[in-house]
């Protein structure tokens, strides 16, 4: 079944997975498979006034909506291409006094389209909204009756002149918004900062080691004629050659998880039990798990002891980063790193998480060396437990290679924002706003190298009168949430 513009894929019934995505022909590594618009979106609760509620891109300074003061855009065309969704938006936050949460505004803005179009099949889409699943079923006693403050919520809201919906159709949308919202990221993809519905997408069903990979486009709408416009959309991009036949396959969550807790996220947030390949036989646990090897070897006790203390220490540490407490997170993961060095194998994910955040919090602490040392160990741990296409493995690698050359370490920063560019060509596209700042990075440190190594010394002279002329760059405060996961799930 193919339709508007996705007359590479169609969908498919699978065995015990419900429906799935196949491919129609062939796509190599990087090739856009689908690129889709969002059903309804919404920018998050705690951000609706620094993020564009068009684009979702992160702007210091937003035009708001002079009817209902809720809603910020970019400029006039962000407010234009916003109307048709953010009317009935706007003069029910007039009516109802303020506006409701993310989940009430995503429901209302997919009941409004369903309005104005029907629920069949819209244009481009696979299936329609009825279509989708919902899970409402299989929830626990919690989640019903969040789901019931949500529709008694969105019944207070939703206006009179309306069309009516029953409880059993506003429970539904609820559902699929719960099982399928997709999270948006702002323009650097560092950030959640939104939720939307993307009807195609729900359909391609999940793998811990997937041949696609989804990235969030935020459109642009720089062009002087607003034909040019791109708008926002999420693209499906091939991680590896894939042939016409083969199921296209997205990973829900992140793989640098344990095989077990991998399928405990999934059951838990998306009601399935994962049988992929890597889950059945425990691909990579061992690696994840892995002991210093050589002849000094640990014995099981003293892994298992440090494993633990491992997982206090990074309690600690996340208390203390939601504190900003950044000189005590750093004392807590060297204290750490001197215990785990000597028993952990380099893949091991307790050793990798606690490198992670050492080396963020010591970039941002201006301690360059010592956090391109601890980034370099995470990405070697890294680059032998990821798919080599896999996005979270580009974005590590980037911050490395960024930090490696704050550091003054040129030649294996250039290395690794290198290595970096050609992972996020293939997961991100040449367009991309990540891709793109990585690409002035390269050809930067690509001159400085080629400056290094003809003269050593006038390169750390004319660093030194360049650092000094201009003001010091300040690493991002670093970020308690991990990265940005694919799919939405309402805490």
């Amino acid at each position: 079944m193919t339709k508007g513009g996705m007359e590479s894929v169609e969908v498919f019934t699978t065995e015990g997975k419900g429906r799935g995505l196949k491919a129609q022909k062939e796509f190599l590594p990087g090739d856009v498979i689908f690129a889709e618009p969002a059903y309804a979106a919404v920018v998050f609760d705690s951000l609706t006034h620094v993020i564009c509620h068009t684009c979702f891109k992160r702007q210091e300074r937003l035009h708001r909506c002079g009817q209902c003061k809720f809603a910020y855009y970019c400029d006039r065309t962000c407010q234009r291409a916003a109307w048709l969704n953010h009317k009935n938006e706007c003069s029910a936050i007039k009516r109802h006094g303020k506006a409701p949460t993310e989940n009430i505004r995503l429901a209302a803005r997919i009941l409004w389209k369903i309005e104005r179009e029907g629920s069949g099949l819209s244009e481009g889409c696979l299936v329609s909204i009825d279509e989708l699943q919902n899970h409402v079923d299989s929830f626990g006693e919690e989640e019903k009756k969040e789901l019931r403050t949500d529709v008694e919520s969105f019944l207070e809201f939703w206006p009179p002149h309306c069309q009516q919906f029953g409880m059993q159709f506003i429970s539904h949308i609820f559902g699929v918004i719960s099982c399928n919202g997709f999270t948006l990221s702002d323009q650097r993809g560092l950030q959640a900062v939104g939720v939307g519905l993307f009807p195609n997408l729900c359909q391609a069903n999940h793998d811990c080691w997937p041949n696609c990979t989804v990235v969030f486009n935020n459109g642009n709408h720089e062009a002087v004629r607003s034909m040019f416009h791109t708008q926002m959309r999420i693209e499906l991009r091939a991680l590896n050659k894939i042939s016409p036949g083969d199921e296209l396959t997205v990973s829900y969550v992140d793989f640098l998880n344990l095989s077990e807790e991998r399928r405990k996220q999934l059951k838990k947030q998306y009601y399935f039990d994962c049988t992929c390949e890597h889950c059945k036989k425990q691909l990579k646990d061992d690696l994840m798990l892995a002991a210093k090897a050589g002849e000094s070897k640990p014995s099981a006790d003293t892994v298992k002891e440090v494993i633990q203390l491992s997982k206090d220490t990074l309690e600690k540490v996340n208390k203390a980063r939601m504190e900003g407490q950044y000189h005590e997170v750093v004392k807590l993961c060297r204290d750490c790193l001197k215990k785990q060095e000597p028993v952990l194998g380099d893949t091991n994910i307790y050793l990798l998480r606690v490198l992670s955040i050492a080396s963020e919090v010591l970039s941002y602490l201006q301690m360059f060396e010592e956090a391109a040392d601890y980034a370099k160990k995470m990405v070697d741990g890294y680059l032998k437990i990821y798919h080599p296409n896999n996005a979270q493995l580009g974005m590590a690698v980037m911050r490395a290679g960024v930090t490696h050359w704050h550091a003054g370490l040129i030649e294996a920063g250039h290395g690794l924002i290198c290595k970096a560019y050609a992972i996020l060509l293939i997961t991100h596209g040449p367009s991309h706003p990540i891709t793109k700042d990585l690409e002035v990075m390269r050809v930067q440190t690509e001159m400085e190298l080629r400056m290094f190594q003809q003269n050593e010394f006038m390169y750390y002279k004319m660093r030194e009168a360049a650092l000094k002329n201009q003001k010091i760059q300040v690493m991002p405060e670093p970020s308690n949430e991990n990265a940005p996961s694919l799919f939405h799930k309402k805490e």
